[in-house]
């Protein structure tokens, strides 16, 4: 890793299952990132500031609720209105399959589903983070 990187995990809108997004925090810290996790029931609105004042390289969020195709164009207006576009957006957990695309266009970078490896996971940022890292 060229440098520990900051991540923020968070779970927008009212779903309350966090254990998926727990694990992850965990295996990223464990990995040697530096992670912020917001806690369940945050907002759009929340996690942009939490991002923001973390100075945070990535934001991660799990979305189990459906709510993904409203939820993730607001944090992406959030993120562009804040100055933070250059923070990679991931999202995690229960997207349909034709949902993916939709989601990438957007500008999402990367989407873990369901049974995605802690280590695939991990792997997958270091050498998306270490890319940018080297190429600015």
């Amino acid at each position: 890793m060229e440098r520990p990187y900051r991540v923020v995990v968070a779970k927008p809108g009212l779903d309350g299952h966090d254990r998926g997004a727990k694990v992850v925090a965990r295996a990223l810290r464990d990995a040697g990132f530096e992670v912020i996790y917001t806690g369940l029931h945050q907002t759009v609105e929340q996690i942009v500031e939490t991002v923001v004042q973390e100075d945070a390289d990535v934001v991660g969020v799990s979305l189990l609720s459906g709510a993904h195709l409203t939820l993730v164009p607001k944090l992406i207006a959030g993120l562009s209105e804040r100055g933070r576009s250059d923070a990679l957006l991931v999202v995690g957990g229960i997207i349909p399959d034709g949902d993916i695309p939709l989601l990438h266009e957007m500008g999402v970078a990367q989407v873990f589903t369901p049974g995605s490896s802690l280590t695939a996971i991990c792997d997958w940022l270091e050498a998306t983070l270490d890319a940018r890292e080297r190429a600015s």
